[in-house]
């Protein structure tokens, strides 16, 4: 038997081409043949146009469904929103009535002025109202927030005494007048029960001394032959810096001065107030104040910036303490009267100072 009529296995694995099923005389198909033949080369599919086009619009029709554009050939395109125009950006603007601040201060300017230089014991009457004023909104606040009970009655007749007499009797008379308040502070306070008396005592001695003590400092100016001049300059070098240091501060401050007690105060703001109190003190020095010098006032408006700055801090502690923004409504566009005599008090008795070193008590 020859080769050629071996029959081919039938096992798995093994193909016979089916032209060959059948041939008795054909050559059979070898396993060993298929392995050496060289496999086919992958023709990648052709696309079909017709369908890549169908399948676009499907896509541009699920796209046009996510971004608001026509479901349907037919249907016409959505216009898309307009979007609004960004807002501009705002300006900067005060925490009061700028116009109401203005009127009220130039109101107290003229009521101030005119007392000052017609009769001087009208001026010291306006001193008395503003400290009796000031006294009620301090121990109202104290009251109402924290519970302290300071005897007022005894506290307004006390400060006028204090403010009459440091006019009349100068300095001794002022420390004297100052003395008998407390006494009777502490005396007062004993027709009330015995629970918190060490606090409202304390509280209400803290009052006479802040604000008629230190407003009597404006009654010992007056006193001198050119009275009204000092306390002018003490009233102009104290509203410039507060100008200066609000001016400054609104427009170039970006560092904190005290971000704790008044986070609108600067640094900036602070070396506005320096400078236009030198340059307001140097002026008023030289051309107001009998026997005053330019550089002499240099000085006054740098010692009248840090004071007030400092007496505006405090009443800010005061009013943080107590949880309050003003201490009262009275003025509109400034608060209250305390609101406006915080840079004032504590500026008063640094001004008699340097004024009686300058140029004397006169």
């Amino acid at each position: 038997m020859n080769d050629s009529s071996r029959s081919a296995p039938q096992g798995a694995g093994h193909r016979v081409a089916p032209e060959m099923q059948g041939a008795a005389a054909g050559p059979a198909y070898d396993v060993r043949d298929a392995q050496q033949t060289r496999p086919m080369p992958i023709v990648p599919d052709v696309p079909d146009a017709g369908r890549d086009a169908e399948d676009r619009d499907h896509r541009n029709q699920g796209a046009g469904r996510l971004s608001g554009g026509p479901l349907f050939r037919d249907q016409k395109p959505q216009e898309p929103m307009p979007t609004a125009p960004p807002p501009p950006p705002q300006k900067k603007r005060a925490g009061r009535d700028l116009g109401a601040a203005i009127g009220v201060g130039l109101g107290l300017g003229a009521l101030v002025v005119v007392s000052l230089f017609v009769v001087k014991a009208v001026f010291v009457g306006v001193i008395v109202v503003a400290v009796v004023v000031g006294l009620w909104e301090l121990t109202s606040r104290l009251q109402e927030r924290k519970g302290i009970r300071a005897p007022l009655i005894p506290l307004a007749i006390g400060g006028a005494a204090m403010v009459v007499a440091g006019y009349a009797r100068g300095a001794e008379g002022a420390w004297i007048a100052m003395a008998l308040t407390a006494l009777a502070v502490l005396v007062w306070r004993m027709a009330q029960p015995p629970e918190d008396y060490l606090r409202d005592v304390t509280a209400g001695i803290f009052a006479a001394f802040y604000v008629p003590f230190l407003a009597t400092f404006v009654a010992l100016l007056l006193t001198a032959d050119d009275g009204p001049q000092r306390v002018l300059t003490f009233l102009l070098l104290t509203v410039v810096s507060d100008t200066g240091a609000y001016a400054v501060g609104w427009r170039f401050g970006k560092h904190k001065l005290a971000p704790r007690i008044s986070p609108g105060k600067t640094r900036e703001g602070l070396f506005g107030a320096v400078t236009f109190a030198m340059v307001a003190g140097a002026l008023c020095m030289q051309f107001l104040v009998d026997g005053g010098s330019w550089w002499q006032g240099l000085l006054l408006g740098l010692a009248v910036a840090a004071s007030a700055t400092l007496g505006d801090l405090g009443e800010s502690m005061i009013k943080r303490d107590l949880g309050i923004k003003d201490m009262g409504t009275l003025l509109p566009g400034h608060g209250g009267i305390m609101d406006r005599l915080d840079s004032l008090l504590p500026t008063a008795p640094v001004v008699w100072l340097l004024m009686v070193l300058f140029v004397g008590s006169g």
